[in-house]
């Protein structure tokens, strides 16, 4: 391995490592107001959602595709299955949908 790219790991670890280290550091013993605990709760979700839609968005030519996954994905979960269950589902109706069409 080249020593240029054994620094460059190493810088990219450093960066990664800081913004995660300093909120433990900057917030130890301190109480956060409840509304901004309520938004930093939210920010996984918001993450993933933004992450996820354009995948379903783009998946095929025809997006009548990703919006048939998604639906069957949202009202499998909305039923209050299992995630593994609801990723299951959603290809199950897939595969259906791609044999017929």
């Amino acid at each position: 391995m080249n020593s240029e790219v054994f620094w460059m790991i190493i810088g990219m670890g450093i960066a990664t490592y800081i913004p995660r280290l300093l909120p433990f550091v900057l917030f130890k013993g301190k109480e956060m107001p409840s509304f901004l605990q309520g938004v930093l709760k939210n920010i996984p979700f918001a993450t993933l959602g933004a992450l996820i839609f354009p995948g379903i968005l783009f998946i095929q030519d025809d997006i009548s595709f990703g919006l048939l996954g998604a639906a069957a994905a949202f009202l499998i979960a909305y039923l209050g299955a299992n995630v593994i269950v609801v990723v299951l589902g959603a290809i199950a109706v897939l595969s259906v949908y791609s044999v017929f069409i």
